[in-house]
């Protein structure tokens, strides 16, 4: 049985890396910054996979899941809204409240990818 330990723990590994990814993009160092992100995309697909193990599958959770347009928005803002997303994903577990902590982290998730499909789109 999955417990919400591992999947806090993901969520910690994720903003872990954020605050890394975050840094480097200050840094305005590209390469660490599209590292880091792809390290966060991968602990947030963890966690997501975690919580589907949790409840059996994504189905069961029954979450209208909104893909919201991150258009004209700035890559750092985008990328604080994710790290206030997995807060509120933290908050959600240790609340008790596992389909709110799905769907702050599916949002996260969501978000994150569309960073890295602008970043694809920028390189040559």
């Amino acid at each position: 049985m999955i417990t919400n330990n591992k999947i806090l723990k993901a969520l910690e590994n994720a903003l872990n890396r954020l605050d890394e990814a975050i840094s480097a993009l200050k840094s305005k160092n590209e390469n660490a910054f599209s590292n880091g992100l792809w390290h966060v995309a991968a602990e947030l697909e963890y966690a997501m996979f975690l919580f589907s193990l949790a409840v059996g599958s994504e189905k069961s959770m029954r979450v209208d899941k909104p893909n919201p347009e991150l258009k004209n928005m700035q890559i750092d803002n985008v990328m604080l809204k994710v790290k206030e997303l997995v807060g509120e994903a933290q908050k959600s577990i240790r609340d008790g409240q596992l389909l709110n902590a799905y769907k702050s982290a599916y949002l996260a998730r969501h978000h994150v990818f569309k960073v890295q499909e602008s970043l694809n789109k920028k390189k040559p």
